[in-house]
């Protein structure tokens, strides 16, 4: 029987919009969770499944990466967004083999992405063989056997590249990022290469360790907490009672970001009687509503202005003690600051001198300050020098490797931290490498491999011929999306390790493999009927235990452990070094070989079963200890970058509904933006609308024009008028990943530039308005 989701397919025409919301969650969020874990599940599954999220002893989200209290955890310890990420992983709706039959490839590449997920879970391995229409069933060994017969007729293993999703377990991870090395090759990109490589990348540099520096219980001891760049409301709704907690004891929180967003303005707690009876509680004591682009500017502008505070008062502003002590670079720094010009700083933000005052006295007078960012940081031109430069500040206030203080890049993906600490990276370190050649018997390549940018050049350039991935929707999460899938389309063969339909599946290779996987919330019962557990290392380095409750859509379902250790039996025969069949049915022998290899990760197993499992090392928190090149934290000094608004044009950002998780589209409801029904809209400032001569609803298209005179387009998005910056305009992803050229990076981390598009409107069709 075929069975396929109850909903079709998106009509823009359907598109609604109202005032957006000032507060976020309340009883609508318990209402939307409820409705939408019923839809896709009996409620009895409703209930199991959602009674076990981030609790102990039960499974941790498939969303966001936001950590769990340290002490009693609340009966529903999720949010509105997680229940919508377990509703869509535990749905009881199925792709079979029959939908496969029913639907060619070319049927299902004219689905939008978000009736493609609605149709509910992969239950068999498919095969579109080169010439087919349709995807046909084939077994798991000749799945297996496919794959390692085509890796194995590669001239190089590095013609072969091998991406990894954030979903991904500690035990995953490490045993694939083992199997890619010992076939040859670092060709390891990830989801972090598209959104915090740019935070990593700066904190390295400025701390020695590209990780957060702050705990959950960090929040309750703060007394000022920066949030920029960030949308928890939607993105990482938990941290919102973190900010509430926090604000209930005294902290004061700045919020910066071009939208006013109602997560940062106010909180209606869904589990207390003020947030159900009340209107909410503020979040953000000051909203500064920056320009696009422009936190690089407003972070160097706060310096000059703490410097020259500390003129004024000598020893009350600058921690002489911390920077003498841990820093280098102070002089260099300090000097930068004060060429700084002030009038620079406001035109790049617009922000008021007096905002820019007041949030610098705040900033002096704090003792113990917190600086949260997402990707309205790092996903700019300018990324790495923007974090850095935040980070300064916090260096000069000495806000480093004491409670209550310190640096907080906020993951989006729930164990993208994990992969990256269990060696998904294609530049691992010297000691990570030989580590584990040493206990694997393995020899790992040296050769740097592919970041995700530089893996779709190869695959565009004919210098990859394979593509694994291990969960994710490369193709959507991708920029320039007729490059990335003219690239995935050139390769001999694509394989898509997935829970799910999605996009990427219908761009295939000249062969093309779905291996269905459990999910998070699944049972995971191994050989002999062992229930298996798997760990995930959250935002704060926090690394615990998941253990899947809920009976699998299918008996075809393989765990991302078996399919690791499966395909490498295949491709590396039975006499590996290796031991992969006793891996795959024991993942406490896994856990062993990581406390082997991984840095901070002994005793792993007694450690993780621990009531909160274990937090990993940091010696900037913990010992005020930088390992850098100077064995000091270093301050950076940076050329002033902001993004100016093209003449007759826009900046545009690109952005999450409130309705999706990454490129997961949960429904067609950007409820606190004011948006129903559709996702091609452009929020613009009304004044904007008028001097380009347009009406609010009316079509249009977007281009995007590139200094090296490179042009992408899209069509068809409805505008909406919305309190943006003038300039400033947003729209949502995928839609808008055509616009973003594959060589509009980062500097020093090739993170593509989503945040900072330059844009013209242009009449679609026959509106009647001005171009």
């Amino acid at each position: 029987m075929v069975r396929t989701g109850p909903v079709s397919d998106i009509d823009e025409a359907d598109v609604a919009v109202s005032a957006p919301r000032r507060t976020a969650a309340g009883l609508t969020a318990v209402a939307v969770s409820v409705r939408r874990a019923v839809e896709q599940m009996n409620p009895v599954r409703a209930v199991r499944a959602l009674g076990r999220v981030n609790q102990r002893g039960g499974y941790d989200c498939p969303g966001c990466a936001w950590p769990e209290p340290t002490g009693r955890r609340r009966p529903a310890e999720f949010c509105e967004n997680g229940a919508k990420a377990v509703a869509e992983e535990a749905t009881q709706r199925t792709v079979t083999p029959e939908f496969f039959a029913s639907h060619s490839v070319a049927d299902l590449a004219d689905r939008s992405g978000y009736w493609l997920g609605q149709q509910g879970r992969l239950t068999h391995p498919m095969v579109l063989r080169s010439g087919d229409t349709h995807y046909s069933p084939l077994s798991w060994d000749e799945a297996f056997g496919l794959i390692a017969a085509q890796l194995r007729d590669l001239a190089s293993p590095n013609e072969a590249v091998f991406y990894t999703s954030g979903r991904t377990s500690n035990e995953t991870a490490f045993l694939y990022q083992l199997m890619v090395r010992a076939f040859g090759t670092n060709n390891l990109p990830d989801c972090s290469n598209m959104c915090h490589e740019s935070s990593g990348a700066a904190l390295t540099a400025s701390i020695g360790i590209g990780k957060g520096s702050v705990s959950i219980d960090d929040f309750a001891a703060a007394d000022l907490i920066v949030v920029a760049g960030q949308n928890p409301g939607t993105n990482h709704p938990r941290m919102l009672s973190a900010l509430a907690g926090a604000k209930k004891a005294g902290a004061r929180i700045i919020a910066v970001n071009p939208l006013p967003e109602a997560g940062l303005l106010g909180f209606k707690d869904p589990q207390t009687v003020a947030g159900v009876l009340g209107a909410g509680a503020a979040i953000a004591d000051d909203f500064l509503q920056i320009r696009i682009g422009g936190d690089m500017a407003l972070f160097q502008g706060l310096g000059k202005l703490l410097v020259a505070a500390e003129d004024q008062a000598p020893g009350t502003v600058v921690d002489r003690d911390f920077v003498a002590a841990h820093t280098a670079g102070f002089t260099e720094y300090e000097k930068h600051l004060r060429a700084v010009n002030l009038d620079t700083v406001v035109e790049a933000t617009g922000l008021s001198t007096a905002e820019l005052e007041r949030t610098a006295a705040a900033l002096a007078a704090s003792r113990r300050t917190i600086f949260c960012w997402a990707m309205g940081l790092t996903q700019h031109r300018h990324g790495v020098a923007t974090i850095e430069e935040a980070t300064n500040l916090l260096l000069m206030r000495g806000m480093i490797g004491k409670p209550g203080a310190g640096v907080c890049p906020v993951r989006g993906h729930s164990n993208v931290q994990g992969d990256r600490t269990m060696g998904i990276y294609e530049k691992m370190p010297e000691s990570f490498l030989a580590a584990l050649d040493r206990e694997l018997g393995i020899r790992s390549p040296r050769e740097p491999g592919l970041d995700t940018v530089d893996a779709v050049r190869a695959m565009r350039d004919g210098r990859a011929r394979v593509f694994m991935a291990m969960g994710g929707n490369f193709a959507a999460a991708t920029p320039d999306t007729a490059v990335t899938e003219a690239a995935l389309r050139s390769c001999d063969l694509t394989v898509q390790v997935s829970t799910k339909l999605n996009r990427s599946h219908v761009v295939p290779g000249r062969t093309a493999l779905i291996l269905p996987t459990l999910g998070r919330s699944d049972l995971d019962v191994g050989p002999g009927g062992v229930r298996q557990q798997v760990s995930v290392e959250d935002s704060m380095s926090v690394v615990h235990l998941s253990t899947g409750r809920l009976t699998p859509v299918s008996g075809q379902l393989r765990s991302e452990v078996g399919i690791v250790c499966g395909l490498a039996e295949a491709l590396f025969g039975p006499d590996h070094a290796v031991p992969w069949a006793e891996y795959a049915r024991d993942y406490d022998r896994v856990r062993d070989a990581i406390a082997a290899v991984v840095p901070g990760c002994a005793d792993y197993n007694a450690r993780v079963r621990q009531r909160n499992g274990f937090v990993l090392p940091h010696p900037p928190r913990d010992a005020r200890e930088f390992r850098t090149a100077t064995g000091k934290a270093n301050f950076a000094v940076n050329a002033l970058s902001w993004e100016p608004v093209p003449a007759g044009g826009l900046i545009l950002q690109t952005m999450r509904s409130h309705d999706q998780y990454n490129t997961t589209i949960y429904g067609l409801d950007d409820r606190y933006r004011g948006v129903t029904g559709g996702r091609r809209v452009i929020l613009v400032h009304p004044d904007d609308i008028t001097e380009f001569g347009y009406a609010e609803g009316d079509l249009v298209d977007i281009s995007a024009q590139w200094p090296d005179g490179a042009s992408r387009r899209v069509e068809a998005f409805r505008l909406v008028a919305y309190p943006t910056p003038r300039g400033n305009a947003a729209a949502y992803y995928p839609e808008t990943n055509p616009l973003v050229p594959l060589d509009h990076v980062a500097e020093r981390s090739n993170t593509p530039v989503s945040k900072a598009i330059p844009i013209r409107l242009h009449p679609h069709r026959h509106t009647g308005a001005a171009g």
